[in-house]
């Protein structure tokens, strides 16, 4: 499997199922990427689905950290919005940061998943950290820079999007590769 591919693809956060997709496999620790991801470039807000997994999977004991590469303070509103400790300026796809929020929320790579929406800094930096990564599609691409979007159109030419494994069109559960 290439450092780029995700071991799981999910049309989007909420659509990872707490049993199924985390406790039934021993993922008792996630690290979420933030911006569009869990904040929409959009709308700038939390989505209310999302918003509510993220309550439930702390019900099921689920341990979260928001993990960033924004360097301003949105994450720490958002972390702070929503009750959850943040690693900002993570610099990923380096593995310090996916080690400092790991860390941060008691977990180990065994029982930690990474959730992003990028290949070339979430699952990159989760596989190079050891860990599991569950690739989401982006809330919105509308809006985003220009740098992403650069990065989006080469992490496509790079490993593709087959139809059936497109996040976009990934079933509840996510597909396995």
């Amino acid at each position: 499997m290439s450092l780029l591919e995700p071991d799981r693809y999910f049309s989007r956060v909420s659509a990872v199922s707490l049993d199924d997709d985390l406790l039934a496999l021993g993922l008792t620790h996630v690290l979420l990427d933030m911006d569009n991801t869990i904040l929409s470039r959009a709308t700038h807000s939390v989505p209310l689905d999302v918003m509510k997994w993220i309550g439930d999977a702390k019900r099921a004991g689920i341990r979260l950290c928001l993990l960033s590469n924004n360097w301003h303070r949105t994450p720490y509103a958002t972390g702070e919005a929503l009750a959850l400790p943040v690693v900002a300026k993570a610099m990923k796809p380096l593995p310090s940061g996916f080690a400092a929020a790991t860390r941060k929320i008691g977990g180990t790579r065994a029982d930690t998943v990474v959730v992003g929406d990028q290949p070339s800094t979430d699952v990159l930096g989760a596989h190079l950290a050891g860990m599991r990564a569950y690739l989401v599609a982006p809330l919105v691409e509308e809006g985003e820079p220009g740098h992403t979007r650069f990065v989006r159109a080469l992490e496509r030419a790079l490993i593709g999007s087959p139809e059936g494994r497109d996040p976009a069109n990934a079933c509840r559960k996510g597909d396995p590769l």
